[in-house]
């Protein structure tokens, strides 16, 4: 029996929390396969999809899924194919590698761990040299595996990091180039790369990313929204990604005001904190914003949790860490002498971004930033708010680790990570800048598909 393929499917490799996934869904794409190493980051997506494929939901087929996207080769990647078969899609056998021609599939997207790629990821690598670093070699297992799949798009998503990496501490050849070539060489395909902020996609974080598109060439000459031709490198100059618009970031007060509870303040200045979890558990305020009516909206399949608040746990600051952050409050962001550490300089999340916009990243870690009218940190919620995380979404696993646990040891072979909560939130793709992203692709394939019949 045939099956219809879901409408706009997608692949989601390197897929974490479900960052990119959840904004693509937005704009109306579907996953129909998924792939993420760490188990607690997987279950944090497993738990978000409610959707159905092939008749079924999603996230109990076991097939539609894998762990290591190194696995993805020979029989492996063969049985992928032969699974999205069932589901309706269709793939050139074998496969096509001149122009036009491929697979249904319509996006195939993915952000490999960037940990070795980052300055400050590759601090905490122990200096390792970035070529011995097995996460830094998986765009090549992301380009082979679109060489079978040829889906219509593929999106690679990228820190800024990378544009400026070298392989070696000691050597001169840089990553970024080895990187596109590995993607440009595979055939049948145009593809064009930009550098974009976050913050121009209504995201309030900076948050420079390196995004680069594959669209299959018989896309590229269908569509009235491509052209390659305007620029050999710019991805938005070509159409292959939209253009950003500074106006629309929010500012932090609009976006995380209703969840400020008083109490909270009260019982951080004081030091009496509960004897079970220091949290609040009902929403203190009414939505008084467009963003904050946004961010509460209801799940896709409700499950009875109406007006319940996740995620809005405290962490119990030492009384030095309380009055710190209230001298950081009170002093415009200036941090008392006697606490002050070569580590890192914490800063006070300012209530209104004013003219330049955020200049804030979402890191791994909440420490880096002050609550704009707490004396604290942000809590998982307000932290997943940041990179427009609506409150339905749920995360698995611990809230918060550190040290040797959440960095590994590559000087000895431990690549091994622990993925808390936080770090989930932290290395997602921004919901927002993902679901502008997916609308354009949106437009493209249906332009294309439109002039193609």
């Amino acid at each position: 029996m045939s099956r219809t393929p879901p409408n706009l499917s997608m692949v989601d490799l390197f897929a974490g929390c479900g960052g990119l996934s959840l904004g693509m869904e937005n704009a109306g794409f579907t996953p129909v396969f998924v792939n993420e190493l760490n188990e607690h980051a997987m279950a944090t997506y497993l738990a978000n999809r409610h959707h159905l494929v092939g008749d079924k939901p999603f996230a109990q087929q076991e097939n539609l899924r894998c762990n290591d996207a190194q696995e993805l080769q020979g029989e492996r990647l063969e049985q992928m194919v032969s699974d999205l078969q069932e589901i309706g899609l269709t793939f050139d056998q074998p496969p096509v590698l001149s122009t036009g021609g491929g697979s249904n599939l319509d996006l195939l997207a993915g952000g490999p761990p960037c940990q070795g790629f980052s300055g400050l990821g590759h601090r905490r690598s122990y200096s390792v040299d970035k070529k011995d670093l097995p996460s830094n070699q998986l765009y090549a297992r992301m380009a082979q595996i679109i060489r079978r799949v040829r889906p219509r798009i593929f999106l690679f998503e990228n820190v800024r990091g990378l544009l400026n990496s070298r392989w070696t501490r000691e050597g001169d050849e840089r990553i970024w180039p080895d990187v596109l070539a590995e993607f440009r060489r595979i055939p049948g395909y145009d593809v064009r790369w930009s550098l974009v902020l976050a913050k121009d996609y209504g995201v309030p974080q900076n948050r420079p990313r390196v995004l680069l598109v594959g669209v299959r060439k018989d896309i590229v000459e269908a569509s009235e929204i491509l052209d390659p031709s305007i620029d050999s490198e710019d991805a938005v100059k070509c159409g292959f990604l939209p253009r950003g618009e500074p106006s629309e970031c929010p500012d932090l007060i609009d976006l995380l005001g209703d969840l400020v509870d008083p109490q909270a303040a009260k019982i951080l200045k004081k030091g009496n904190y509960p004897a079970g979890r220091f949290a609040t558990t009902e929403y203190p305020k009414l939505p008084s914003t467009k963003e904050q009516e946004a961010m509460r909206v209801e799940a896709p399949a409700h499950e009875g949790r109406r007006g319940e608040l996740t995620e809005q746990e405290y962490s119990r600051h030492a009384p030095r860490i309380v009055a710190k952050f209230a001298h950081m409050l009170a002093n415009n962001g200036d941090i008392p002498s006697e606490a002050q550490t070569k580590k890192f300089s914490q800063r006070v999340l300012p209530r209104r971004w004013g003219n330049r916009g955020p200049s804030i990243t979402a890191t791994s870690m909440p420490d880096d930033y002050v609550h704009f009218s707490q004396p604290r940190i942000l809590t998982v919620r307000e932290w997943a708010r940041l990179q427009l995380f609506p409150d339905w979404y749920r995360f698995e696993g611990k809230r918060t680790t550190g040290g040797i646990r959440r960095a590994g040891n590559p000087r000895e072979g431990n690549f091994e990570r622990e993925v808390p909560k936080y770090t989930q939130i932290g290395n997602a793709v921004p919901v927002g800048l993902a679901e502008r992203v997916g609308k354009h692709f949106k437009r493209v394939l249906e332009d294309a598909l439109e002039h193609a019949r």
